[in-house]
């Protein structure tokens, strides 16, 4: 089974296309491996994209804030231990685990932190729609669907010299800071890395042998690559790598986007 990170990993990081990884996403299809989207994007965000992708796989969102099982998904696997969290009834077509901290508690957190730093936090939740578009590059209907935070609270660092002075901020709230591909990211307890192993876990009372990979290019997917089986690291836009993912056995994918995840998946499936 294979875990993928979205920005900048399986879409590209300007134009949000997967276009060059339709050969990759035809074969995984073809040979019924799941496709997992492990991201810092809301469910809002991952449920266009898997609706585009014909993604019918779990998925993890806002840097494994929460795992959304699709309802039936492991119906017939009556033996399945899985406890899953009480739902309501917009919820109704899943099965979810929660594992993050709800983000009105984040806001309020991050609210008090922007008061000891004023001017030097743009936090998501300020935001207008209008704005999220035109710092992210989105049309007015995806920055829509980024506003729809549950377990994440994205922000842009005005000074990067604040950052240890607002990690330790964090931390007095029992919270903590990671960096993804465009954004800082206020969240509990939570990484993706964690939900990486759970839902391995869960599929492993299913398979009992299985290979896990998993794809990213950032800081906040280096919990989720350090608990597969083979992990696999793309370079940013500028082809480098991030130097701040330091992992053994790491492989080092040559091109950036859904090109190098394109090439780097087609590997794995034929084993070369």
């Amino acid at each position: 089974m294979i875990f993928t990170d979205l920005d900048g990993t399986l879409l590209d990081h300007l134009t949000y296309s997967f276009q060059p990884a339709l050969p990759a996403l035809t074969a995984l299809k073809e040979r019924s491996i799941p496709l997992v989207f492990c991201t810092s994007k809301t469910r809002a965000e991952t449920e266009e994209i898997r609706r585009q992708t014909g993604n019918t796989h779990p998925f993890i969102v806002e840097n494994g804030g929460a795992i959304f099982v699709p309802e039936d998904y492991f119906s017939q696997e009556s033996e399945l231990t899985i406890e899953f969290t009480e739902k309501d009834e917009k919820d109704a077509e899943y099965q979810i685990i929660e594992l993050g901290t709800p983000y009105v508690r984040l806001r309020e957190a991050l609210s008090q932190i922007q008061a000891q730093y004023p001017g030097k936090i743009k936090s998501f939740g300020d935001l207008s729609i209008e704005e999220v578009a035109k710092l992210c590059e989105f049309s007015l209907e995806d920055a829509e669907l980024a506003k729809h935070r549950e377990y994440d609270d994205p922000f842009v660092l005005e000074e990067e010299s604040l950052l240890n002075k607002i990690q330790d901020a964090a931390k007095l709230s029992n919270l903590q800071i990671t960096q993804g591909g465009r954004f800082y990211h206020l969240m509990g307890a939570n990484d993706k890395g964690q939900a990486v192993l759970r839902l391995i876990e869960i599929y492993r009372q299913k398979f009992e042998d299985f290979r896990s990979v998993a794809l990213g290019d950032s800081l906040n997917d280096l919990p989720m690559l350090a608990a597969v089986d083979t992990p696999i690291l793309l370079p940013k836009l500028d082809g480098r790598y991030d130097s701040s993912v330091k992992l053994d056995g790491l492989i080092f994918s040559k091109s950036t986007g859904p090109t190098g995840w394109c090439d780097a998946v087609l590997k794995i499936i034929h084993g070369s």
